[in-house]
């Protein structure tokens, strides 16, 4: 007897229920449409960075069903770390140290309570691309404007978020009153963390890169435990840039260069943060919108290369500095055997 063919829609139904978040990605919608939609009246750019100070906000407050007022905290946390990265950054030295050390403090509030690294991973992602990007091919008069923008109208980002929390714990989803149990091992993490992301900020200060904080995020964000997880991160990452850079690329080839697609384009990548079960897809995906924004911005020229070996090298400096701080912490180890 042969067994039962599944029609082609109902496969790619059960494709897309494993892996989108339609919940998660539903209220990502919520609170990230309003600021591409003021964009696209406005024209204002600003708005569109409002978009990722919401999803930063909000991705931890789903996760971790996160009370209104933690969500006040967390948001406060973002904009001092983001002010003071932003009014240090004409001075490189002090900006590669205070990036490294949000970088450290990131993964070091695991110390209270694991379940703080995703509040602090949501700190320093934030700050460090609004910081960078702000900046960006602008004088310091109009980097100023846009930073104002953004502090001036981010309430309303985290109304939204506290709207969708207060309405999600209406429907019987409490909110939580710990963060885990304490890490036992979080210095380790944090001193690998702080390394690998000055490493990153010095490179990208001294060679003056182009969007330098896909250095920095890519070297914070491979530091994921130990050398095979980071490995693997690392990997993914890489695979997901190589893919999803050149299609997106080739894509905005193919169409017209528009604002409403420019708009719709970061929209769609900001939504990938948050709106995929399986990791490798979602950054894919991001990389995918984020060259096709490019495209539609007629500013896509070089960002595949970009793109790709900024990923690689950001990560490439988080493994290295998995690497050494495990080697230290070994040799400490044996020592202290040694002399007991």
């Amino acid at each position: 007897m042969n067994a039962p063919t599944i029609p082609p829609a109902a496969g790619l139904r059960d494709l897309i229920s494993r892996e989108v978040k339609a919940s998660e990605l539903l209220r990502a919608l919520l609170v990230v449409g309003p600021f591409v939609a003021a964009y696209f009246i406005s024209r204002e750019t600003a708005l569109l960075n409002l978009g990722l100070v919401a999803v930063s906000l909000l991705i931890p407050a789903l996760r971790l069903h996160l009370a209104t007022k933690v969500v006040a905290w967390h948001y406060l946390a973002i904009l001092i770390t983001f002010a003071t990265l932003f009014f240090a950054a004409p001075i490189k030295p002090l900006f590669v140290l205070l990036t490294a050390l949000a970088g450290f403090l990131a993964v070091a509030v695991t110390r209270y309570g694991e379940h703080f690294r995703t509040l602090g991973n949501w700190v320093f992602i934030a700050a460090v691309y609004l910081a960078c990007e702000v900046r960006e091919g602008v004088g310091a008069a109009e980097a100023l404007r846009h930073a104002g923008m953004i502090i001036v109208s981010s309430p309303v980002a985290l109304a939204l978020v506290c709207g969708i929390q207060i309405y999600d714990q209406r429907r019987g989803k409490a909110a939580v009153s710990s963060f885990g149990p304490p890490a036992a091992e979080w210095f380790l993490p944090a001193a690998a963390t702080a390394m690998a992301v000055f490493a990153a900020a010095a490179l990208v200060e001294v060679l003056d890169l182009a969007q330098g904080q896909w250095v920095m995020w890519s070297a914070a964000s491979v530091v994921v435990g130990d050398l095979s997880a980071s490995t693997d991160k690392l990997k993914q990452r890489a695979i997901g840039a190589c893919v999803g850079v050149p299609l997106g690329f080739l894509a905005g080839l193919a169409l017209p260069q528009n604002r409403a697609g420019y708009a719709l384009a970061v929209l769609a990548a900001t939504l990938t943060l948050i709106s995929f079960s399986r990791y490798i897809v979602g950054f894919g995906l991001r990389c995918f919108f984020i060259a096709l924004a490019a495209s539609f911005a007629g500013g896509a020229s070089g960002i595949a290369e970009e793109r790709v070996a900024n990923v690689i090298t950001g990560g490439a400096f988080g493994l290295i500095a998995v690497a050494l701080t495990d080697i230290v912490w070994q040799r400490m180890i044996r020592k202290d055997r040694s002399s007991a």
